[in-house]
């Protein structure tokens, strides 16, 4: 992902020059070190659905898991699209993409193991975030720091 500015309303004071642009690998570190991740999805009647879980990052890839008959299940099943984000407002990572069914390989299931002493069975199903778009910062200084990656 490339490191650009966020297009803010100019009252938010954001930096236009690149010093202070955060790199994706601070943000991996961010998305990683994150126990639990909020999950958003749309209802078939376009009502909002967001809902915490648990979830790893293996080669700079957001993994999760849900019940496909949970809302947010049934949600992505009719539409990959989603909003996945940190819980720190402090250093915060917000994703915007789509999710792809993955299967649980066993470099995936000792990752979550080794996170949260709870091993997921191998050749079930997870869901994988392919961002379109990211967004970082630090609240500390967010007019410097705040960041939008795009597709390289």
């Amino acid at each position: 992902m490339r490191a650009t500015r966020p297009s803010f309303a100019p009252g938010y004071g954001i930096a236009t020059d690149d010093e202070g642009l955060l790199s994706w690998e601070w943000a991996l570190e961010r998305l990683a070190a994150s126990r639990n991740y909020w999950i958003c999805t749309t209802h078939a009647d376009g009502r909002p659905h967001a809902m915490p879980v648990w979830g790893i990052v293996v080669d700079g890839v957001v993994h999760f898991s849900t019940s496909p008959s949970s809302a947010k299940g049934r949600n992505l099943a009719r539409s990959p699209d989603l909003v996945a984000h940190t819980e720190s407002g402090d250093e915060c990572v917000i994703l915007e993409g789509v999710v792809e069914s993955v299967t649980t390989t066993a470099a995936l299931a000792d990752a979550y193991a080794a996170k949260y002493d709870f091993r997921p069975e191998e050749g079930g199903s997870m869901f994988a975030v392919r961002p379109r778009v990211a967004y970082a910062w630090r609240e500390r200084d967010y007019p410097r720091s705040a960041t939008r990656f795009v597709p390289a």
